[in-house]
């Protein structure tokens, strides 16, 4: 039994009963992850120390109780693992040979250049996503601005690279990677997407470039007149891992027989630790911190989701969703506090009960990949919905997105102004993205 067949027998009533209470380690944990970030440096600690061992416990409690009380239990935990393993063989993979890419430039940029470069971090999102690109980009972005970098270069960053950017490709963000492992062809979202990506990075690009035109004004006219007739010097370290990337990219178009696929990922990516100069791992400052993170974070994550999927299958369809706007704004909602990952799971979930409510005849018999394909059939816009309001929103908080506390936590080491949490959100967040998103999807959902 797999999450599709869960999708698959909602409507017949076959699904086994899940407790409400059983949810609540989801709820906690993800109420963990968003909260004790921004607690007292005591506290953030406490957390920095145990928070493998709170994310394995609450994952086990609801492990055990399928294997010991809910009939094909075991097979659902065994659909999971496998799932978990394929999601954090790409994430892992794509961060290690990331951090073997050094990219070095000399000069003061001018705003043109900024936006030439976050418009090229965008499209390269959706080939080394969102993580992979912000590790890469970060620290020259960072330092072709050192005169006058502020915390709108920062939080600009996040908006477009860390998150719009990787919203065409199941590589650019997780959330996509997840619906691609549950049957969403690789292809499928592209051209549905297309538009309202370009629009909404199209316009978020402009209002970047009105904030940095004033703040390159204000510089002093020395500085400017050498910003403008000084060329960038680009050194690009660790070439050969771009081989190792194109490795990853074509791996996740092999079966996922016998982890043929994940195998070929870890494959490049130790290849790629080893070859690597030590140089560049230490001009990156790279470590295995980050990915250690959010390896123990989303085992507990995708443990504790199996009981709020089989839930939404139960009881989806009472919530009366039915318009892509909800799906959108609700996913986008949900991303922005949350985790856009287990967020998009969630709403898949939901926009496939409410599809088989409405009319159940297209999945019956239909299973795994086969039943999601219906439902990409029969509602593609509420998918388009969910993928699009999980990868954007993810931009509205630091929380929203794993890159988005690297690129902050990258930036102040690097001694960078950032915004705090609620400054983010007040100054930026809301005021400029939150307009922008929502007349994207009134125009295009």
């Amino acid at each position: 039994m797999s999450y599709s067949l869960l999708f698959a027998s909602a409507a017949s009533g076959t699904v086994p009963e899940i407790p409400l209470w059983l949810v609540s380690p989801f709820v906690l944990l993800l109420l963990l992850i968003a909260v004790m970030p921004l607690t007292s440096a005591a506290m953030k600690h406490v957390w920095e120390h145990y928070y493998p061992h709170v994310s394995v416990a609450l994952g086990l409690c609801v492990v055990v109780y399928y294997l010991a009380k809910v009939p094909q239990g075991g097979e659902v935990v065994i659909h999971t693992a496998h799932e978990y393993i394929s999601f954090i063989s790409l994430i892992g993979s794509l961060f290690v040979v990331a951090g073997g890419i050094h990219i070095k430039v000399k000069g003061e940029s001018t705003p043109a250049i900024n936006v030439a470069f976050l418009a090229i971090g965008a499209i390269a999102a959706n080939f080394i996503g969102t993580t992979g690109a912000s590790m890469v980009l970060i620290r020259p972005w960072i330092r072709m601005n050192k005169i006058r970098i502020s915390a709108f270069h920062v939080v600009f960053f996040i908006f477009v690279v860390s998150n719009i950017g990787g919203a065409i490709t199941p590589i650019g963000d997780p959330p996509l990677f997840l619906g691609y492992l549950r049957g969403v062809p690789f292809f499928w979202l592209i051209d549905r997407v297309m538009l309202q990506w370009i629009f909404t990075l199209g316009l978020v690009l402009a209002v970047f470039y009105l904030f940095d035109r004033r703040s390159f004004k204000l510089m002093p006219a020395r500085l400017q007149h050498q910003a403008a007739v000084e060329p960038e010097t680009w050194r690009f370290d660790g070439f050969v891992n771009v081989l190792f990337l194109l490795v990853i990219i074509a791996a996740v178009f092999l079966p996922d027989a016998f982890f043929i696929r994940e195998l070929t990922m870890l494959g490049a990516a130790v290849a790629s630790y080893v070859l690597t100069p030590k140089m560049v791992h230490e001009e990156n400052a790279f470590s295995f911190g980050p990915i250690k993170e959010v390896a123990f974070l989303f085992v507990g994550i995708f443990a504790t989701m199996i009981p709020a999927l089989g839930y939404l299958a139960q009881n989806g369809s009472e919530l009366g969703m039915h318009h892509p706007l909800q799906y959108y704004f609700a996913s986008g909602f949900l991303s922005a506090v949350l985790d856009n990952a287990p967020t998009y799971v969630n709403f898949l979930q939901l926009a496939h009960t409410t599809a088989i409510s409405e009319n159940p005849l297209p999945f019956v018999g239909l299973t795994g990949a086969e039943s999601v394909r219906a439902l990409l059939g029969q509602k593609p816009l509420l998918v388009v919905a969910v993928s699009l309001g999980s990868v954007f929103f993810g931009a509205m908080t630091y929380i929203g997105n794993g890159p988005n506390f690297m690129v902050k936590s990258i930036s102040h080491d690097s001694g960078v102004h950032c915004p705090t949490f609620f400054g983010y959100v007040l100054r930026f967040s809301l005021p400029i993205l939150l307009p922008i998103l929502a007349l994207g999807g009134w125009l295009f959902l």
